[in-house]
């Protein structure tokens, strides 16, 4: 007897269990079925919906049948059939922009270590950030954090919002955020040694980023970024614009780096 491949998928997928549509609504509370993370819901786009859990951490889930658990029941969450009017539209954050007037800064300020931090958030939430008056500065470098808080007074009105990189256990970074005690700052980070490794490498066709040693033969420091650029074999001059400009939405930055710009971007911003 022939075998008809075809048939055999027909035959496979009504196999396959049918899930309840359910339309995605702003606070459903739902969770992931394959990670177990269980959140509100806060945004949603045409590639993910995002997930807030209580610590304030979010989080992003594509779209996928039979996906999420709503009171330990699997369902298809979807996206509500009336599409968006001509006056709105979808920001590179994921969020729905508004009238597309910035309005007047406020008196927070979140900071950032480098000046590509800065435009890198700027490149995907800058929408987001004018809509909201939040101002992004960067401190070029964070060895005087603590001193820079003092500086600034911040208040309940007037918080401060500190992104990181490398902060993980026993590093450099991780050491000065334990050294700024204040409800009004707020500091998050993510765990790559340069916000550059916070962009996910399919967006260049790569399924890693290079692993660069700290060091030399002669135990000189190594620049990560110059030596990232040697292993890819481009100069070093003009990389960044080029990959920064490679990032059309959150979708292509690591799922670390985006939960920590937009929780800090809720905090100041509250």
């Amino acid at each position: 007897m022939t075998r008809d491949i075809l048939d055999e998928f027909a035959a496979d997928q009504r196999r396959k269990p049918a899930y309840p549509d359910v339309v995605v609504e702003i606070g459903m509370v739902v969770e992931d079925r394959a990670s177990h993370y269980c959140g509100d819901i806060v945004r949603w786009n045409v590639e993910a919906v995002t997930l807030r859990e209580r610590g304030g951490h979010l989080r992003h889930f594509g779209w996928k049948p039979g996906g999420f658990l709503i009171d330990g029941v699997p369902v298809t969450l979807v996206r509500p059939a009336t599409s968006a009017t001509a006056t709105q539209r979808v920001t590179a954050s994921g969020s729905v922009a508004g009238d597309g007037r910035a309005r007047v800064a406020q008196g927070g300020r979140i900071w950032v270590e480098g000046i590509h931090d800065a435009e890198l958030i700027e490149h995907v939430w800058g929408d987001d950030l004018r809509e909201l008056g939040l101002v992004v500065e960067p401190l070029h470098g964070a060895d005087d954090l603590a001193a820079a808080v003092a500086e600034f007074a911040p208040t309940r009105d007037r918080r401060v919002g500190v992104l990181l990189d490398h902060l993980v256990p026993g590093s450099k970074e991780t050491r000065i955020a334990q050294t700024v005690r204040d409800p009004n700052v707020l500091i998050t980070g993510h765990p790559f040694v340069d916000v550059w490794a916070g962009i996910r490498p399919k967006v260049l066709g790569l399924t890693e980023w290079p692993d660069i040693p700290r060091t030399d033969r002669d135990g000189r420091d190594v620049s990560w970024k110059e030596g990232m650029c040697a292993a890819l074999g481009v100069p070093f001059e003009g990389f960044w614009p080029r990959l920064r400009n490679q990032v059309n939405t959150f979708a292509d930055l690591r799922p670390e780096l985006v939960g920590a710009v937009e929780q800090l971007i809720d905090f100041v911003g509250e």
